[in-house]
């Protein structure tokens, strides 16, 4: 399965032009229709909606249509309608003519000192009749799933980057921890050849209080306990094991962001762990190149759906 970016753009028009009209039988002005979704990263789904009142009432199946392909993230959909008489004077019909006029007069009727409508109230009105008389269903939800389906890509694409670069990351770590691996024995032969080099100092300076096997025991002993204590074999041995987690979730794909969240903590914790353990130059350097790297995929590890 592919991977997913949270991050995306997509947009796309649709021309058409408006429904005739039943009584004068000529076309109606050209009409174009709007869409663009973008999302960007976010720990759960989030949907908004910009939409012309023409357009309020598909919302639901708007709303219904993203959740159904998206997983995560703050999804923002705006739509817009442009019509080519917008800026022209729009001409009433006939029949709304009409009905304004015995709407009129039934009004004042009822209310003599009523005011008449004025030429500006007619356009008005007209304008309001044209843009109302067109079904935009089959055209918006035609639109949704073709814009839908380009930001999908947008984010497939932008996924694949990421995973790319993960990639890389997880190559890097896994050479670092390759030459920590060979320092800590390094490490511990030369304090124990430091703790038996004093051994041999402090026997030559005895008087002979302490006998030789028990000054020689608690030299060993001595290097033993250090050898614990830097030991990283196991912070390393752990760090392997999520490094091949999350390469089999990186090649696996689909909805794996909150998992590899979770790892990237962990890894984190291991690379501390082995600072703090650091006893020498060398593995302190190792210890705070992981953690740059770490703090690398972490970030992009939160655009992931």
């Amino acid at each position: 399965m592919p991977v997913y970016s949270m991050t995306g753009y997509a947009s796309a028009q649709h021309s058409t032009a408006s429904a005739q009209s039943e009584h004068d039988h000529k076309a109606g002005p050209a009409s174009q229709l709007g869409l663009e979704i973008r999302a960007v990263n976010s720990r759960f789904l989030d949907l908004s909606f910009r939409l012309p009142e023409e357009l309020r009432q598909f919302e639901p199946t708007l709303r219904d249509l993203l959740i159904s392909r998206l997983k995560r993230g703050k999804v923002e959909v705006r739509a817009s309608i442009e019509t080519a008489a917008q800026s022209l004077v729009a001409e009433p019909t006939p029949r709304l003519l009409q009905r304004l006029n015995a709407v009129q007069d039934s009004v004042k009727a009822w209310l003599p000192q009523a005011v008449g409508l004025s030429v500006a109230d007619v356009i008005r009105l007209s304008a309001t009749e044209q843009s109302t008389t067109r079904d935009w269903s089959q055209d918006i939800m035609a639109l949704a799933e073709k814009v839908l389906g380009g930001l999908l890509s947008a984010r497939e694409r932008e996924g694949n980057r990421l995973a790319t670069m993960l990639l890389d990351r997880i190559s890097q770590l896994r050479a670092l921890a390759a030459q920590a691996t060979p320092l800590v024995p390094k490490l511990v032969e030369q304090q124990r050849q430091r703790f038996m080099e004093r051994w041999a100092e402090a026997m030559a300076l005895a008087d002979g209080s302490t006998l030789p096997e028990m000054a020689s025991d608690r030299a060993l002993t001595e290097a033993t306990a250090f050898a614990i204590r830097i030991d990283v074999a196991e912070e390393i041995t752990r760090l392997d094991s999520h490094l091949d987690e999350l390469e089999r979730l990186l090649k696996r794909g689909g909805e794996i962001g909150k998992r590899l969240d979770f790892l990237i903590q962990e890894l984190h914790r291991e690379a501390n762990t082995m600072g703090s353990k650091s006893a020498a130059l060398e593995l302190t350097h190792i210890s705070v190149d992981m953690k740059v790297l770490i703090e690398q995929m972490r970030e992009q590890v939160q655009n992931l759906e």
